[in-house]
């Protein structure tokens, strides 16, 4: 995984963890990788992915069965899609809709192209 500079090395390992669950790849229920696993897989601290961890138990994206391990909430997609919504909404859209209005693109030609990213990124995987 690549890091980014300007975002908590936690909050991007979070983003992956939620991407994880949404795909299908850990499904609803299921037992995550563990604190130690996940690190050894991202090449990170272990502490790093405890307060991943503990960072999605407070947004009740997954839960900690004690002694048994960490699990992708039931109603985890909803919540990290309203989550990830918030932010979108709050963070990148503003920065979306500038740089449309400075490089005169329009929403026809932007519906356009995301059609097109849809039909390459999702329906060929």
């Amino acid at each position: 995984m690549e890091f980014r500079d300007r975002e908590a090395i936690y909050l991007q390992i979070a983003q992956y963890v939620s991407e994880q669950i949404l795909l299908g790849r850990w499904p609803v229920g299921d037992k995550i990788p563990s604190v130690r696993e996940l690190a050894a897989e991202l090449e990170v601290n272990p502490n790093t992915v405890m307060r991943t961890y503990d960072f999605l138990s407070q947004k009740d994206i997954i839960a900690n069965k004690r002694g048994i391990g960490y699990f992708a909430a039931d109603d985890a997609p909803d919540k990290i899609k309203g989550y990830r919504r918030e932010q979108f909404i709050e963070t990148e859209l503003p920065v979306l809709f500038r740089n449309l209005y400075l490089l005169g693109i329009d929403l026809p030609e932007l519906e356009t192209r995301y059609k097109a990213f849809i039909t390459q990124t999702f329906t060929n995987a």
